[in-house]
């Protein structure tokens, strides 16, 4: 696991992580597929501090390769093994909490004209 400063060896999920562990968080992050990004930018937008047990659960969702990330975000996969654990629940739902909740999902594809 990459160590940002964000995993705690004991944390306190609840903490909110401290400005500069959240700017590496928010550094690390920064995706290839610009989905992701949208995305990953509305969780960070949310009006909420981010916890140290969500601080964890991204770090851990940002080991993926892009590809499925996107189907986590997205629904159309399930978290399995290492990351069927709450933290990353807990992020998985604030992004669906900010409008891209699978069954009614609205990512900036509206403002896109097809030709």
């Amino acid at each position: 696991m990459l160590s940002l400063g964000v995993m705690d060896a004991n944390p306190e999920p609840h903490r909110a992580v401290d400005a500069r562990a959240l700017s590496k968080l928010r550094w690390r992050c920064r995706r290839g597929m610009l989905e992701n990004d949208l995305l990953i930018e509305r969780f960070f937008a949310r009006s909420d501090a981010v916890t140290q047990a969500q601080a964890n659960g991204l770090t851990l969702l940002m080991e993926l390769a892009d590809n499925d990330l996107l189907d986590l975000f997205l629904g159309r996969q399930k978290p399995t093994a290492n990351l069927d654990r709450p933290e990353v629940h807990q992020v998985l739902e604030a992004v669906w909490a900010q409008g891209t909740r699978p069954d009614r999902l609205s990512l900036a594809t509206s403002s896109r004209t097809s030709p």
